[in-house]
């Protein structure tokens, strides 16, 4: 629920911003000046914007639930992943033993077969 409601913090700051630069650009622009007024016309320089996302930080910090429900959504991706990969290779190892007796079998059935045909000695 937290998860989600920062998720929907996000997005609304997202577009904010968004909506923001757009509003930022003058709405008369000339050909060939379109280049020059674009740099002096924006909202924010871009160093300022990337040391702003870079300082996450020191701007809200990460209260120690978000860091609970983040962790406990990785333990749980990580025992889904744990139980996929043992499902796998149990069913592996089935295939692999019915293989194995179906080869013994036959091998089985061959000596049986065969030792038929072979002529009796005396000892």
């Amino acid at each position: 629920r937290q998860l989600f409601l920062i998720c929907l913090s996000a997005v609304a700051l997202l577009s904010m911003l968004w909506e923001g630069a757009a509003v930022s650009v003058g709405p008369r622009q000339v050909a060939g000046q379109e280049a020059q007024e674009d740099v002096e016309e924006i909202f924010m320089q871009e160093s300022d914007a990337l040391n702003f996302l870079k300082k996450r930080s020191k701007r809200s910090p990460r209260f120690q639930d978000e860091v609970n429900v983040e962790n406990r959504q990785k333990l749980w991706a990580d025992e889904l992943r744990r139980e996929y990969h043992e499902e796998q290779r149990n069913e592996f190892e089935n295939f692999v033993e019915e293989q194995n007796d179906e080869q013994g079998e036959r091998s089985r059935e061959a000596v049986e077969h065969g030792s038929a045909f072979l002529p009796q000695t005396k000892h």
